[in-house]
């Protein structure tokens, strides 16, 4: 017997699908795509698709039990233990910590193994209430694009609908992959589109290739680019003069800069053709023109000049705040609903300002034997995703630190744990869940139990909670309870229930029209080109046209673009992944292989740990930069794929708990009800 329960994925994902699961007796149960959701219309990704079905559901590939570490860290050697056990020794462990050191000895990592809403923010409230320190998780993805947004437009995470796209002339991608980052976007979204698609790529993406026009440029030299493009667009008439006198500040102090970015210097710097610069620039110039900045693209050592430069194309030309025109870094669909986020993280809980670690740093504070004493990671997998790999490896083998690690699998961080706890999978527990591009909300419906004595993250905070002996109230909230009132604060008209038989539900009837009103949250509530509070924080007062110089010959910049077959480290232990996604390779130009006496097969001094690699002739990657293949297709997958168009308040991040953002910015509250 088979019956069906629809659900939604929560993975880290702009497309947020929607999921039907054929729920079986025995057996595995059968994951697909739900054909009543607008996004995945009944198909999932080449990833989901294959480890929903495979290792999700594993019970050999899962932790069921909770564990003790009784050999070396980093090794494999740990017995089962009761959940008693492991809660009563996690707690005694933290209560020594915060005895001896305070509570700010205890450091959390997390970030987003899930985004369904309970499972991402609820284990943050016991940090919060303890007072703990925490790793900073945007620093290590998209922090430099939010302050840049912020400082330009006074928010990053209110961009464009993507339902506004019927009425665009032009989308813009830059910087972004949507062929494996956002692949229903990229199959339907983007190819359905009456206007023209430019991408900006060093690498020659399928997205890339299935655009009307491709720029490629030089890894660094981004902002050069975007000056460039500002050249020809004033050359061309499509500054909106007016648009800038009103709603900007600071124009006339990047004026000479534009000036002297003509196209000769342009494509000196960037290596982009002038006659490609003056194709892309007439394009987005007609508008209306939609602006979509990907996350990887200041990824860089000056990624936040990189956002600021390229976010005044549409500032200057008048594309905000009307029908198919628009930017987009994410959209924080949750705070749009109406949900609480800070409340649901429990930022006010914490008795004083919490104490943040930079990924980049996390390495070196985890050396001093006096700082941390506990280390938390839940949610993420820093000894795969975190910079200084080898010192953060060597800094974790301290005897005198405690490691403490909640994940479905025995991670690369979990062999350092001490102990570690089982999580249950998304497809184990009720929740809510989103889209940071689409503005849509999802219900996570529970398909079955958890495997073996795995909880949910929320459960296994709320038991922690007990063992630690705590009575705060907040702490132990039940999810029915929590997600009753998130119902409440987006104001539906229907219950959680009745959301898991809809299985998804859109913002509103038609595109949200953000900025309609040319409000924006800066202090001077214009769009601030020169940026007083940018220069307190030590940066430059306007965007500059920087490009970064070249690598000395013989070096390369290395370029990871996302995987079509995994989400960072993720599913990268199912095996038909594994399979399918093949070595690792490297890539480079065929100009660059010949400049340096390199032959497909042949292998030549590649430094570390890609030196025994093989790096292969490919057009799809510009000169200049080595990329990791398995990440993208050859120039020959990409004509085999390419599809045919269809025509038919400052610096806050309220989607990380602790920090006060969705009560304290101004944001276009939509209407949920049906």
């Amino acid at each position: 017997m088979t019956r069906q329960i629809k659900t939604n994925c929560p993975r880290d994902c702009y497309d947020g699908c929607g999921i039907v699961v054929e729920v079986r007796d025995h057996g595995r149960h059968r994951v697909l795509g739900d054909p009543d959701h607008p996004v995945s219309r009944g198909k999932l990704c080449s990833k989901c698709a294959v480890a929903y079905n495979g290792v999700w559901q594993d019970p050999g590939a899962r932790l069921q039990f909770p564990l003790k570490r009784v050999g070396a860290k980093g090794g494999t050697a740990f017995v089962r233990i009761s959940w008693a056990e492991a809660l009563d020794t996690v707690a005694a462990r933290m209560q020594d910590a915060m005895a001896s050191h305070g509570p700010q000895s205890i450091l959390h990592t997390h970030y987003s193994g899930t985004l369904s809403l309970l499972g991402f923010l609820f284990p943050n409230r016991l940090f919060n209430f303890l007072g703990a320190s925490e790793v900073d998780p945007d620093s290590i993805c998209n922090a430099a694009g939010h302050v840049a947004w912020s400082l330009l437009y006074g928010s990053s995470i209110q961009g464009f609908d993507p339902r506004t796209a019927r009425d665009t002339h032009c989308i813009l991608v830059w910087g972004a992959n949507p062929s494996h980052s956002a692949p229903h976007a990229h199959e339907h979204w983007l190819n359905e589109t009456l206007g023209k698609v430019i991408v900006v790529d060093p690498l020659r993406t399928e997205t890339a290739a299935a655009a009307d026009l491709h720029l490629q440029p030089r890894p660094g030299t981004d902002a050069a680019l975007a000056f460039g493009l500002l050249h020809c667009l004033r050359l061309m008439g499509h500054f909106d003069d007016a648009y800038i006198a009103a709603h900007t500040v600071g124009y006339d102090e990047i004026a000479a800069d534009i000036d002297r970015a003509t196209p000769a210097w342009t494509e000196a710097q960037t290596g982009v053709p002038a006659a490609d610069l003056h194709t892309a620039a007439a394009i987005y110039g007609a508008g209306p023109s939609l602006l979509w900045c990907g996350q990887g693209l200041q990824r860089q050592a000056t990624g936040g000049n990189v956002m600021r430069a390229i976010g005044l194309l549409p500032a200057l030309t008048g594309n905000i705040g009307k029908p198919g025109a628009g930017f987009c870094y994410l959209n924080i669909t949750p705070v749009f609903a109406g949900i609480d986020l800070a409340w649901l993280g429990g930022a006010a809980l914490a008795p004083r300002e919490i104490t943040k670690v930079s990924h980049m740093e996390l390495a070196a504070r985890l050396e001093r034997p006096d700082e941390f004493k506990v280390f938390f990671s839940w949610n993420t997998n820093p000894l795969a995703s975190a910079p200084e790999q080898a010192r953060l490896r060597a800094a974790l083998q301290r005897p005198d630190l405690f490691m403490v690690v909640s994940d479905l699998f025995m991670t690369d961080s979990a062999r350092f744990a001490d102990i570690v706890l089982p999580a249950a999978s998304f497809l184990e527990y009720d929740d809510l869940t989103f889209s940071y591009f689409h503005l849509i909300m999802g219900a996570q419906a529970k398909v079955g139990e958890p495997l073996g004595e795995s909880l949910p993250n929320a459960e296994i905070f709320r038991r922690l909670a007990t063992a630690l002996g705590l009575r705060e109230p907040a702490l132990h909230e039940p999810d029915r309870a929590l997600l009753d009132a998130m119902m409440a604060q987006m104001n539906t008209g229907y219950d959680f229930d009745e959301l898991k038989r809809r299985g998804h539900f859109t913002l509103g009837d038609s595109a949200a029209p953000w900025y309609a009103d040319q409000v924006f949250e800066t202090p001077s509530g214009r769009i601030e080109i020169a940026s007083a509070q940018a220069e307190v924080m030590g940066l430059p007062r306007t965007p500059q046209p920087w490009a970064d110089v070249p690598p000395p010959d013989g070096q390369f910049r290395f370029l990871t673009p996302a995987s079509k077959w995994r989400m960072n480290d993720s599913y990268a232990n199912d095996p038909h992944i594994v399979e399918r996604s093949g070595p690792a390779a490297l890539h480079v130009n065929p100009r660059d292989a010949s400049r340096i006496g390199v032959r497909d097969g042949e292998p030549p001094a590649v430094d570390r740990a890609y030196r025994r690699q093989r790096p292969a002739r490919d057009r799809a990657v510009v000169q200049g930069p080595l990329a990791d293949a398995g990440r993208h297709a050859d120039e020959r997958e990409l004509r085999a794929q390419r599809p045919q168009r269809r025509h038919g308040r400052q610096h806050q991040r309220p989607l990380h708990a602790g920090q006060r953002g969705p009560r304290d910015l101004r944001f276009a509250r939509v209407d949920c009800r049906s």
